[in-house]
C-alpha cells in the first residue's frame, strides 16, 4: 500500500506562488501515473495537473495551463506542484493521487486512482 502525504498549502496572496509536494512511502513512484487534484467545498473534484512518471506524460486543466507545473525528484520520491500566479479561484483542498500501472489516461479523465492523500488546503486572497 502506498501512502501519500501532502504539504505546502497555506495561505497566499493573487499572483503569488505556492509549491504542494505529495510524499509517497510503501512504494516508488516509479511506473506509476501521478495526479494533482482539487475538492471544493461540495467535495467535487476538479483536475489539476498529472503525469506519467516513466515518460513524463503531462496534462493541465485549461484553468491552470501556463501557471502550474507538476514534477518529480525520483530521490526524495516526491511529486511537486509549483503554483505561480494564483488566482481566488484556485483555493481548494489540493490531494494527490496515483494510479498503478501508470494508466495516465484513466486518472485523468476517470478520477481512476488507486490512493490518495488527505490534503492540503491553499486559499489564495484577493
Amino acid at each position: 500500500e502506498v501512502q501519500l502525504v501532502e504539504s505546502g498549502g497555506g495561505t497566499v496572496q493573487a499572483g503569488g506562488s505556492l509549491r504542494l509536494s505529495c510524499a509517497a512511502s510503501g512504494s516508488t513512484f516509479d511506473g506509476y501515473a501521478v495526479g494533482w487534484f482539487r475538492q471544493g467545498p461540495g467535495n467535487e473534484r476538479e483536475r489539476i495537473a498529472a503525469m506519467h512518471i516513466r515518460d513524463g506524460a503531462a496534462y493541465y486543466s485549461d484553468s491552470v495551463r501556463g501557471r502550474f507545473t507538476i514534477s518529480t525528484d525520483a530521490a526524495k520520491n516526491t511529486v511537486y506542484l509549483q503554483m505561480n500566479k494564483v488566482k481566488p479561484e484556485d483555493t481548494g483542498v489540493y490531494f494527490c493521487a496515483v494510479r498503478r500501472g501508470g494508466f495516465l489516461l484513466r486518472l485523468w479523465q476517470h478520477y481512476d486512482y488507486t490512493y490518495r492523500g488527505q490534503g492540503t488546503r491553499v486559499t489564495v486572497s484577493s
